[in-house]
């Protein structure tokens, strides 16, 4: 994975670990790593945090008591890669080496040296009753909170496991191709003469046979793709098919909550737009820009909360509105692995009055005829069917359009019963379809 010293990947990664295990998110955890150590300590974490639970699950059986919180993430770090051959990114005893050199090495950790080696040989030598003692812990077992698993068996009791197995996956790399600058064909074509395999999903999409950086591909810095899940290529077509401008006038279009603006370059390279792009987090703004730069397009990009349209909007009405709403991203944890730790069981409720209030708030400055798809990368109900739900039962010029609704995640596809699995490998996703009919006579 690297050509650094395994502890010193070991340690960055638990430094990751750590940092989400006590609230935050691991994006900025991963910043403060240094760049030379990132991305191979972003894999291991990201693995790491794909089997918390079970790790967590057998730190309980190997100790008494929780040792300090930095000696405890890096021994958790090293059960998580370890604790079963199939998948591990390196041999478990190769990980239990290098992780008691990583204890050694760090002022913080080294007194706990003996304990953490302990626990770590006594792990190699009982490794297989130890996760059998752990297998009858759901946390364990599925490696998510406890209330999210029971969630899942409510909202989807068909499906409840394959979509748990999907989130402790590695995601696949899907590219969406830009239309304007070059075909799917030609671009797949040109990268197998580079030595790149990949195979076609959806109407734009190029699954790649094996991810890497996207310095890596060819066309990437060019503008001809963009990565992208091939359930969120869906949005721009969804919204555009069959939607015409008032006559005489382009298609005007918004997109509600666009950072960092995969969804609205889509639109841009699908539909001759005026397109106004709004994000409330200038920073995340900004992202939009460099997004669209790349690409070739633009847009107006706002810094504003598009859920106050005072603050914003010209009175002018728009013809669609693409509402990707914020969520709990419980659709997107294989790529967001922190995500199913960092939440907690009021945060669905939470999320599911803010996606109501954007509602409301943008509905009333779409035209007559206008349609807004509402979407989020969720797979709680709360967030996707029983938002639109409430929202159609209280306004009575909602048309609802035929949309995919629950999309789940599919690690496998078919072979599990979730989907026809016409978008291959995705992830989870919600999509309602809903077009702007006359006011009811009163």
């Amino acid at each position: 994975m690297s050509n650094l010293p395994l502890w010193r990947q070991l340690q960055a990664a638990a430094s990751i670990v750590r940092a989400v295990r006590s609230g935050e998110s691991a994006t900025p955890a991963l910043a403060r790593v240094p760049a030379e150590l990132r991305p191979a300590a972003q894999a291991l974490a990201f693995h790491a945090l794909r089997h918390l639970g079970r790790a967590e699950a057998l730190r309980r059986q190997l100790a008494r008591r929780t040792p300090p919180a930095e000696a405890d993430a890096l021994l958790c770090t090293a059960l998580a890669l370890a604790w079963r051959e199939d998948g591990a990114p390196y041999e478990p005893f190769t990980l239990v080496d290098q992780a008691v050199e990583a204890v050694k090495r760090s002022p913080a950790t080294a007194s706990q040296a003996g304990f953490l080696n302990a626990c770590l040989r006594r792990f190699l030598r009982e490794r297989e009753a130890l996760v059998a003692a752990t297998d009858a812990d759901p946390v364990a077992r599925w490696n998510h909170p406890g209330w999210w698993i029971e969630r899942l068996r409510k909202d989807h009791p068909q499906h409840w496991q394959s979509i748990l197995r999907a989130g402790s996956s590695p995601p696949p790399m899907t590219l969406r191709v830009n239309p304007r600058r070059g075909s799917r064909p030609a671009l797949q074509q040109a990268w197998r003469e580079a030595g790149i395999e990949a195979v076609e999903v959806g109407e734009q999409g190029l699954v790649l046979a094996r991810p890497r950086p996207v310095q890596e591909i060819p066309g990437f810095g060019e503008g001809l793709v963009s990565v992208q899940d091939a359930a969120a290529q869906l949005a721009a077509p969804l919204l555009l098919d069959a939607l015409q401008p008032v006559p005489g006038q382009r298609l005007r279009l918004l997109d509600a909550c666009a950072a960092p603006g995969g969804k609205t370059a889509h639109l841009l390279e699908l539909a001759d737009a005026e397109l106004t792009a709004l994000e409330v987090d200038p920073s995340r703004a900004a992202r939009i820009d460099d997004t669209l730069q790349r690409l070739g397009l633009s847009a107006r990009v706002v810094a504003a909360d598009a859920g106050t349209p005072a603050d914003w909007w010209d009175g002018r009405p728009f013809d669609g509105i693409l509402l990707d709403a914020p969520c709990t991203a419980s659709g997107i944890v294989r790529r967001h692995p922190d995500a199913r730790w960092l939440r907690r069981p009021g945060d669905v409720a939470r999320l599911a009055a803010q996606q109501d209030r954007l509602l409301h708030a943008l509905w009333p400055l779409l035209r007559p005829g206008g349609r807004l798809l509402y979407c989020t990368c969720s797979v709680f109900r709360e967030e996707g069917e029983q938002r639109i739900r409430a929202f159609v039962a209280h306004n009575k010029a909602v048309v609802l359009r035929p949309a995919p609704g629950h999309l789940l995640p599919s690690s496998g596809g078919a072979a599990e019963g979730v989907r026809d699995n016409r978008y291959g490998d995705h992830d989870g996703f919600f999509y309602a379809l809903l077009e702007k009919g006359p006011d009811p006579v009163a």
